[in-house]
């Protein structure tokens, strides 16, 4: 309001001042006089000044369009003048229009729509790097991989937009199941931005897959020093591909190197089991018994697993069962109520002919949902202390319908494994492989019949059977039971029954058998 008023003051003061102005201009007399052409003219004072101003107007309007036309011949000779700006301006205005609807189209999934204005973008704009960057994901989303090689071609021939080519090229070769060129662009991706933490999770991937043990490592340290992994994580990883290197090599027959190499992963990852065992019988083949026997220790306390009791047992192959059943105790003691150990601690005493004292380590193993492991465990028992057909065949059939027991399983596909491998052979992902029980209650056909009966061989008595064990004359424990009726435990109703095989329950006497002492002597000849 009061501003108003101000203006308004001031505009009649103006006008006052104008006013007052011209009567003192027309009370002086005289005037100008201007001789044109021999033609005289006059003029007043209030005239001369308007003559004036009118002169300097035409003057300022003769430049004006002198600088217009000076503007019109420097645009049409190309150079850049307002009219040019003016232009560029709109165009500018075209193209940003044009990026906005380029990425509201590949948000909605529309890939052709995106690519259509991808186009525009790349004529109204002077930006490549955005248009071919756009043009390259809209002809990707629209299915024209051609048309998104060629523009992640001309991304990486630009310094500045190298990575995004590569990165996009990599992509591809993925999606075309192209493996080791893949590789390659993900280590040319790396090096141009070493801390991108996708592509060190892929590179890592592709050199896992590879068996590139020593470069995934490099990738591996790579990712921990840019702070994208942590400490423990980075411990266990490191460790596994030092373990798949010593597998590698132990193929390749190294030798001394082979072993190192295990010794170094298990001293990265003590609770990592394949590594323990695997250093263990490094140790071993270095006759260092006693550090293979800390190392399968100090990996029990951790977790007990029927590898590392299989590796303990290496250690001196030669004992008696009653020697081994006293030397297992520096296991047996360590989580005494685990099921490993109960398991492990029954067939000891099936070995050592010790039945009651197995069937007191099985304890409640066989109720609920027990695993297959036990009731065959039981069925050894019945037949050593002399139980009937009928009563051997029934923990027979309850193995046979049994879960498995814990398995190598991988955490992301849930793809159960024979042994422990550093890549999932289904999903080909990295260390995912866990031990643990199957999620299903009941066996299936995810692991081949010789997986699932290796599983059950007794871990610490004799030798595997030989092709005249027959040990295909018994019940095949590794049967589907999709694949038929199942029979009832304890009746005897196993179908093809034949003599209980060595290589699934161990051939004891029966209490009371005329030839005991034959027996007894074949058995300790078979268990040595």
């Amino acid at each position: 309001m009061l501003w108003s008023l101000i203006k308004i003051l001031l505009f009649i003061a103006v006008i006052g001042a104008l006013a007052l102005g011209a009567s003192h201009l027309m009370d002086i007399e005289g005037g100008v006089q201007v001789t044109m052409a021999g033609t005289e003219y006059t003029f007043g004072p209030l005239h001369a000044v308007i003559a004036l101003l009118l002169l300097v107007v035409a003057v300022w309007l003769l430049l004006l369009v002198l600088s217009g036309l000076v503007a019109f011949l420097r645009f049409l000779k190309g150079d850049e003048t307002a009219l040019s700006r003016r232009f560029e301006r709109k165009r500018e205005k075209r193209g940003l229009r044009a990026v906005t609807e380029a990425v509201l189209a590949l948000a909605s999934g529309e890939g052709r729509a995106a690519l259509k204005e991808a186009r525009r973008v790349e004529k109204y704009l002077d930006d490549p790097a955005l248009a071919e960057l756009l043009k390259a994901q809209a002809a990707e989303l629209s299915g024209e991989t051609a048309l998104a090689a060629e523009s992640y071609r001309k991304l990486i021939e630009n310094d500045h937009t190298r990575f995004v080519g590569v990165r996009g090229a990599l992509r591809q070769r993925l999606a075309k199941g192209d493996r080791e060129t893949a590789r390659r662009l993900a280590e040319k991706a790396l090096a141009l931005k070493p801390a991108h933490e996708e592509t060190q999770d892929i590179l890592l991937r592709l050199q896992a897959q590879a068996h590139d043990w020593a470069g995934a490592r490099q990738t591996l340290s790579a990712k921990r020093r840019s702070g994208t992994i942590p400490k423990d994580v980075y411990t266990r990883r490191d460790a596994v591909l030092a373990l798949s290197e010593a597998r590698d090599v132990i193929r390749a027959d190294a030798g001394v190197a082979a072993q190192e190499r295990a010794i170094e992963a298990n001293r990265l990852s003590p609770d990592l089991i394949p590594a323990a065992v695997m250093a263990a019988r490094a140790y071993i083949a270095q006759d260092q018994q006693r550090k293979a026997a800390k190392v399968i220790r100090k990996a029990w306390e951790v977790r007990p697993h029927p590898d590392l009791a299989a590796a303990f047992a290496e250690i001196r192959p030669d004992e008696t069962p009653q020697e081994r059943l006293a030397r297992f105790e520096a296991l047996t003691r360590t989580h005494p109520y685990h099921q490993e150990t109960r398991l492990l601690r029954a067939e000891l005493n099936i070995a050592a002919e010790d039945f009651p004292e197995a069937r007191r380590a099985l304890g409640d193993l066989t109720d609920g949902d027990a695993d297959a492991r036990a009731f065959t465990l039981m069925a050894a028992v019945a037949r050593g202390e002399g139980a009937s057909d009928s009563v051997v065949e029934g923990w027979l059939t309850r193995a046979l319908n049994a879960p498995r027991g814990p398995r190598w399983i991988c955490e992301n596909c849930q793809h159960v494994h024979a042994e422990w491998a550093p890549i999932c052979s289904n999903c080909q992902s990295f260390d995912t492989l866990s031990w643990k029980a199957s999620e299903s209650p009941r066996p299936g056909g995810d692991v081949p019949a010789s997986v699932v009966q290796s599983s059950l061989l007794p871990l610490i008595v004799g030798r595997d059977p030989g092709p005249d064990s027959g040990a295909d004359a018994g019940p095949d424990i590794g049967h589907d039971p999709g694949e038929g009726p199942d029979p009832e435990p304890g009746t005897g109703g196993v179908p093809d029954l034949g003599p209980i095989p060595e290589a699934n329950l161990v051939d004891l006497p029966r209490a009371g058998d005329p030839d005991q002492g034959d027996a007894d002597k074949s058995g300790d000849e078979a268990r040595k």
